[in-house]
């Protein structure tokens, strides 16, 4: 087994939310609401930081759910969405997960939110690997990191908060 790299430390990864807390924040300051929708697992628990990073930082409403997906097999279940979809209709929402690396799980949760008529839809990672081989394209990114296909990103946010190379 390969030493892990370690690429991102619990400072640095405290540091990484409050920036992009403050850039969802720029982004979308004209908004009266937005939806952060943190797919489950990591993705849920990376969104709740960023929720209470913008709670502290904003008077914006920002609601939290969460997008229940199995990560392995997308299309063998179904994707659940823990807000009603006429909630989201003509909203403003923030899709969140810990780490983008092959772009699959992403692609799925983007095509189940986009059932609802959206006005902007946003994607927001912690870790975002630059190989994958699906076309995401994350707008807010704590940070973007060369692999190859054969490498793989891991993400702790509960326990010993760290995010290193496998």
């Amino acid at each position: 087994m390969r030493d892990k790299s370690i690429v991102l430390t619990r400072s640095q990864i405290d540091q990484k939310i409050d920036r992009i807390a403050f850039e969802i924040y720029e982004n979308s300051f004209e908004e009266n609401v937005i939806y952060l929708g943190g797919i489950s697992g990591n993705g849920f628990l990376f969104a709740e930081r960023l929720v209470a990073k913008l709670s502290e930082i904003s008077d914006q409403s920002v609601r939290l759910f969460e997008l229940s997906i199995d990560k392995d097999a997308p299309l063998e279940h179904e994707i659940n969405l823990s807000v009603s979809n006429e909630e989201l209709q003509g909203s403003t929402m923030i899709l969140v997960d810990d780490v983008i690396n092959s772009g699959r799980t992403m692609s799925y949760a983007v095509r189940k939110v986009l059932e609802n008529k959206l006005k902007v839809l946003k994607i927001a990672t912690l870790v975002n690997r630059t190989h994958r081989r699906f076309p995401v394209h994350a707008d807010f990114v704590g940070l973007n990191i060369a692999t190859t296909l054969k490498d793989n990103i891991v993400v702790q946010l509960d326990g010993e908060e760290v995010a290193y190379l496998d």
